[in-house]
């Protein structure tokens, strides 16, 4: 099993900034992928950047509407991921969920942290 925590979350105006951090703790196998999903109101989960292991390839992949504006990375040793997130819009809102696949087959995510940008 994987636990996943997660903080970093809060209330922030338009145009701001936020770090989110996730760290996890489990089985953790050397091929794996962290990332964040979020869940505005009334929408469906969607996935906003991931982020491979080094023994993975150490790739990034980011959602279109955060392309520019956020930034993952992950420390392997401390299996922990952050998401810098810049530019902050108020469309950004919602519950961002920490993510790990293990293996490309096994998925886990945390509790949600809250985002909530002001106008």
């Amino acid at each position: 099993q994987v636990q996943l925590v997660e903080s970093g979350g809060g209330l922030v105006q338009a145009g701001g900034s936020l770090r989110l951090s996730c760290a996890a703790s489990g089985i953790i196998y050397s091929i794996n992928t962290m990332g964040w999903d979020r869940q505005a109101p009334g929408k469906q989960r969607e996935l906003v950047a991931a982020i491979t292991s080094d023994t993975g390839g150490g790739r990034t992949m980011y959602a279109d509407s955060v392309k520019d504006r956020f930034t993952i990375s992950r420390d392997n040793a401390k299996n922990t991921v952050y998401l810098q997130m810049n530019s902050l819009k108020p469309e950004d809102t919602g519950v961002y969920y920490c993510k790990l696949t293990n293996r490309g087959a096994d998925h886990y995510w945390g509790q949600g942290t809250q985002v909530t940008v002001s106008s």
